[in-house]
């Protein structure tokens, strides 16, 4: 390819025709794809819902059991206050479903509520957004999948010691699916998920029917109510305190507006069907559970879920139909995991792209996923099955107040973006970071949508925040302020960091260097000693081998093999009683950088042995590493290693 000349300079474009080669990783991960490949991985509706909705229709399995958990505290008679709450959070539900399907088209390349309040609220609320919203992921995992195992465990007792390590297994296994890629990890949930929402309405609508016919009845040999504490009247508090437990049902209604570019074109339209698609099908499913619930008189219990008491008083028993349906309620509350798995790493790569999280989270991996992101979230959401024993009751306090304070940053956010379109004239647009910003007639209406739902939120956050503080929603009011703090802290050393490497303040080269020092470290004298000596002597004619004495008589075999091969070239023995080697090296070379020239520069040039197979360095002291480790970090010295590879 001949070369391109640009202001006098040749610039040339090359193409690289490697080709990874065939190993072990492809046949867990798949083959790698090239960045050419990346439109032909994105997904339609039909997958879009399996893997953005599973984490929102899953929670319709748990969703009722933590209002019944609440509840209990008054007795079995206030069991009937189920229905009422459900319609509330349904109600809440189609606001906030409104509301992100705006954000959608408003915001057509994702990003979600971090984006929104970027763009309209400023930095700090963005953050606290992002911060609110990557806690909530992580959480998401280890909810539905805790959930999941439990269902298990309802059908199977003599697995409940080992539901740990089970819930553990399975979310290791959604990250390995997940590191295939997005188009593939949603084929193969594809079909879990709609055989769930199969199998659950045609249960639910069995059992409209039996209540309406009157053959329903009541479950039989419920499970002991357990009460933590007992009050001797219905209080408000307890029914807000219900209420936000049971707002875990509108968890992952954000998930599609954070991943709107995996869908294929027109993202916003397909992304948009299917949020409304996950609403009506979570609405549906939720009311219908919950009515039937106070109907049968399930019984909330960590020893049988109330989904598995209401499918058994349905279908009469235990019987396969039974365990069919207890799978698939398994299976979609594992598979919830996956809309974390899919949202967690692309709003880390968006936060890594402004500076707020390491930079490594926004590289994608040989399948086109981030898999860093992926990792982080699988590896963090383990840990937190193992802290709280995989226990779902004592995870949801932690749970739902990182989602609605994200509904409310991020509907508050559009009610201003509505509110900046409101100043525009016909006609006029105005480019944004995430979205321009076009006149629209109906902005008004739009506008009080959005306030509407922030103002609904907001009382939904604060409630959250007072009825669970105690039962652990204090640990996400401090762990949200620290993640927006280290926010900051990186994003601070990421603009000191350009500031010091900017070329706009840079004074050209430094002068032309008149000295050059090198010093070159010495364990012993061998071939691989001498190809350092050789290309040593090609930088300079200033050269001073350096061995640190630990054992006289190898100080003395360095010494007389270095008079026969040294080429004339000094070398310095340090003396080491206390048979240190860094410290001295590094003393010495202290002392030398401490009364060098001006304009002089001092290499480090280091000997470093590579053997054939890599587990032999298991059987060397790598000096090379720890020379670099120590010399790095000051100013002025070069560092370069001379390999010798021995076959």
């Amino acid at each position: 390819m001949l070369p391109e000349e640009h202001n006098g300079h040749p610039i040339i474009d090359r193409a690289t025709e490697y080709i990874p080669p065939r190993t072990w990783h492809h046949w867990l991960f798949g083959r790698p794809l090239a960045t050419a490949d990346a439109p032909h991985q994105t997904i339609g509706k039909f997958i879009g819902l399996a893997v953005f909705a599973s984490d929102a229709l899953s929670s319709t399995a748990y969703a009722t059991q933590e209002i019944l958990f609440i509840l209990a505290a008054a007795g079995t008679a206030a069991f009937g206050y189920v229905f009422p709450i459900a319609i509330a959070i349904v109600v809440l539900l189609a606001i906030v479903a409104l509301s992100y399907e705006q954000t959608i088209h408003a915001y057509p390349d994702g990003g979600g509520s971090y984006i929104v309040s970027r763009d309209n609220l400023g930095e700090l609320p963005a953050l606290i957004a992002g911060a609110s919203l990557l806690t909530d992921y992580i959480l998401t995992v280890a909810v539905s999948v805790s959930s999941g195992v439990a269902q298990i465990v309802s059908a199977y007792p003599a697995l409940f010691e080992y539901r740990v390590w089970i819930s553990i297994g399975c979310v290791l296994f959604v990250m390995l699916v997940n590191l295939r890629g997005v188009k593939e990890s949603g084929a193969t949930f594809a079909l879990p998920t709609y055989f769930f929402v199969v199998v659950m309405a045609v249960t639910v609508g069995i059992g409209l029917v039996r209540y309406f016919s009157g053959t329903l009845g009541l479950v039989e040999n419920p499970p002991a109510l357990e009460m933590s504490e007992t009050l001797k009247i219905i209080t408000p508090f307890l029914i807000l305190h219900a209420f936000s437990s049971g707002t875990a049902a509108l968890t992952g209604v954000e998930a599609i507006s954070n991943g709107i570019t995996a869908f294929k074109e027109p993202r916003s339209r397909n992304a948009g069907i299917t949020l409304i698609w996950m609403a009506l099908i979570l609405g549906s499913l939720f009311l219908g559970i919950s009515f039937l619930t106070g109907k049968i008189a399930a019984v909330p219990s960590e020893t049988e879920t109330v989904i598995s008491q209401l499918v058994r008083t349905i279908l009469g028993g235990r019987g396969w139909i039974y365990q069919v349906v207890i799978w698939a309620t398994m299976i979609i509350l594992i598979m919830a995991a996956n809309t974390a798995f899919a949202d967690f790493p692309r709003l880390s790569a968006i936060a890594a792209r402004d500076g707020f999280l390491p930079r490594q989270m926004s590289f994608r991996g040989s399948r086109l996923v981030f898999s860093y992101g992926i990792v982080t979230l699988g590896l963090i959401a383990s840990l937190l099955i193992f802290i709280f024993q995989a226990s779902v009751n004592r995870l949801i306090p932690l749970y739902a107040i990182g989602v609605f304070l994200s509904f409310t940053l991020s509907q508050a956010g559009m009610a201003h973006r509505w509110w900046k379109i409101g100043r525009l004239k016909p006609g006029q647009e105005r480019s944004e970071r995430g979205s321009t910003l076009r006149y629209q007639r109906n902005w008004q209406t739009r506008m009080i949508i959005n306030g509407f739902g922030a103002v609904c939120t907001t009382v939904v956050t604060i409630v959250f925040a007072v009825t669970k503080f105690k039962d652990g929603a204090f640990v996400v009011l401090i762990l949200i302020p620290a993640m927006v703090g280290m926010f900051s802290i990186i994003h601070h050393h990421y603009r000191t960091l350009a500031k010091r490497l900017t070329l706009d303040t840079f004074a050209g080269a430094a002068p032309h260097i008149t000295r050059h020092r090198v010093i070159l470290p010495l364990s012993s004298v061998h071939q691989g000693s001498l190809e350092a000596l050789r290309y040593a002597r090609r930088l300079s004619d200033d050269i001073t081998a350096v061995h640190v004495s630990i054992d006289p008589a190898e100080a003395e075999k360095v010494r007389r093999k270095w008079e026969n091969w040294g080429e004339g070239v000094r070398l310095v023995i340090l003396d080491s009683p206390y048979r240190l080697f860094v410290e001295p090296l590094l003393e010495y070379i202290e002392e030398i950088l401490a009364h060098r020239q001006p304009g002089e520069t001092i290499t480090i040039v280091v000997p470093q042995f590579v053997p054939s197979k890599s587990w032999h360095n298991l059987l060397h002291t790598n000096t090379a590493n720890l020379l670099r480790k120590e010399l790095l970090s000051r100013p002025g010295i070069i560092i370069t290693d001379v390999p010798y590879q021995v076959p």
